[in-house]
């Protein structure tokens, strides 16, 4: 006879007290062989992505960056005699036929006077009330990096006013040697890649949604971050940024001459004035972050992406910044129908210097782009109390004048020494504009508060807009879209709506959407 063991209480209970924790313990291992296999995985892609940068660099011609029109600015603008346009003349009703009556015979009557025609009342004016201000509530101010760990080198920098701390392993301080070559910049890759750079990746992440940037913005912080931990090396400070921009899913390349090492980063929109190379297809244009321009001629670059490295850079302007509290102020001063008006235009100087990094886009980007909060608000509401009880015609015709008399010309080349297109808070804070910076505010003001459409024309040379008026409007305008645009030129002093700037009255202007 077998006789089976038989199993005490106290030994079930012992197993059920163990199961949990063979179970945890299987599940430390199963994790710590996950996270060994993705390390591996990592370095494994590295090493390949080492080797591929010291056998595939070749020398290449840099093409010249993009000219958005080459056709001369005026240099002195005219002055318009505004006069009121003559009304749209409606067409009239075809009377009607009068029936036709048998004649027939009627007593002699005596001639009854004939009532007098009512008169018919003049219709009032159509009175605009101006749409509630959209622009997005401000962020608040960046709360410190939930960054619990805390290890490692420490750098301090301000972003555009903003105060930001990082954590960094020792492992990026990495030398390169005087002359560069595809050996040093390989082996600058490889000893990035073998730092811990996974926390400090997860610190930029949370920076750039605290302070909500845009893919520019972020890259500009990465390059800031690198000039802290190479502050004697713009060749590193390059080669970091390259790397973490790289290692945050970035489709960012590198090219070197035997001197310097210069960035390069494919757009989702077309950059103008920016020197770059072309793969594939695709354009990788040699960005600064300080406002200037690349002259690079022959360098050494390569043709490939890193696995995983997918991203175009957006550069739409589409974001609420987090709001500085150092604000500025410019007085602006302008007549209409016979009334002054003074308006206070408020800005953030940081927030001037970070457009300031921006490379010349396609104009449409500048017609689209947001406007922070501390800028936006208090001057649509200044506006909209002065244009209470306006007409649509009488409202666009004051924004006009605001635009074309507040504000003084200077072309780009004479107050830059080179084209520069500025958003709308550029052009309040600058001392003189052109004509596509009047245009680019005057068609943010018109849609803010009267919610009517814009669009922008461009001319050789010159950039006006169109309103599309939902009452009549006379004057010059174009079809677009099956709907009126009525011209509307925030350069041509004291015109109104309806008035083309005689030097293009005859010439077809392209026009851009603005969405």
């Amino acid at each position: 006879m077998i006789i089976k063991p038989v199993t005490s209480i106290a030994a079930i209970s012992l197993m059920v007290l163990n199961a949990p924790v063979q179970a945890a313990s299987e599940f430390e291992q199963w994790k710590m062989q996950q996270q060994q296999t993705f390390q591996e995985y990592k370095d494994e892609r590295d090493r390949e992505f080492t080797d591929f940068l010291k056998k595939q660099w070749k020398e290449m011609e840099l093409l010249r960056g993009f000219v958005r029109d080459e056709a001369p600015k005026p240099v002195k603008i005219p002055v318009a005699k505004p006069q009121p346009p003559a009304p749209i003349a409606k067409p009239q009703p075809k009377p009607e036929p009068e029936p036709v009556k048998k004649p027939v015979e009627e007593p002699v009557q005596k001639p009854v006077a004939k009532p007098e025609p009512k008169p018919v009342p003049t219709p009032a004016p159509v009175v605009i009330k101006p749409i509630p201000i959209v622009t997005p509530p401000a962020l608040p101010k960046p709360a410190p990096v939930p960054y619990t760990q805390r290890k490692g080198i420490k750098a301090k920098l301000s972003f555009f006013g903003t105060p930001l701390t990082f954590y960094y392993d020792a492992g990026f301080k990495k030398s390169l040697p005087g002359s560069l070559n595809e050996t040093a910049v390989s082996n600058f890759w490889s000893d990035l890649s073998k730092a811990d750079y996974d926390p400090l990746l997860e610190q930029l992440a949370s920076q750039k949604k605290a302070l909500a940037l845009n893919d520019w913005g972020y890259a500009v912080l990465v390059n800031e971050l690198g000039g802290q931990i190479y502050p004697t090396s713009k060749n590193r400070q390059a080669l970091f940024t390259w790397f973490i921009m790289t290692k945050a899913g970035y489709r960012a390349r590198i090219a070197y001459n035997d001197r310097n090492a210069y960035l390069l980063v494919p757009s989702q929109q077309q950059i103008f004035e920016v020197p770059y190379f072309t793969f594939s297809g695709e354009r990788y244009y040699a960005v600064r972050f300080d406002g200037g321009k690349n002259t690079l001629g022959r360098v050494y670059t390569y043709d490939g992406n890193y696995p995983g490295a997918d991203s175009k850079l957006d550069m739409r302007l589409k974001t609420a910044e987090a709001e500085s509290s150092h604000i500025s102020t410019r007085k602006l001063s302008f007549d209409y129908n016979g009334k002054r008006y003074n308006v206070v235009a408020d800005y953030e100087k940081s927030r001037i210097d970070f457009l300031n990094t921006y490379p010349q886009l396609d104009l449409e980007m500048y017609f689209d782009a947001s406007v922070s909060a501390s800028t936006a608000n208090p001057l649509l509401k200044q506006l909209a109390a002065d244009m209470k009880g306006m007409s649509e015609q009488q409202a666009v015709n004051f924004l006009l004048r605001f635009v074309q008399t507040s504000l003084k010309y200077k072309t780009d080349e004479n107050q830059f020494g080179k084209e520069n297109y500025l958003f709308p808070e550029e052009t309040l804070y600058y001392p003189y504009s052109d004509c596509e910076d009047r245009s680019i505010l005057f068609a943010w003001l018109v849609e803010h508060l009267l919610g009517l459409e814009v669009v922008g024309l461009d001319f050789p040379g010159h950039v006006a807009t169109a309103v599309h008026f939902k009452e009549n409007v006379a004057g010059d305008a174009i079809t677009w879209n099956g709907k009126r645009y009525v011209v509307a030129d925030p350069t041509y002093i004291n015109a109104s709506a309806g008035m083309t700037m005689p030097a293009y009255k005859n010439a077809k202007p392209g026009v851009i959407k603005i969405q």
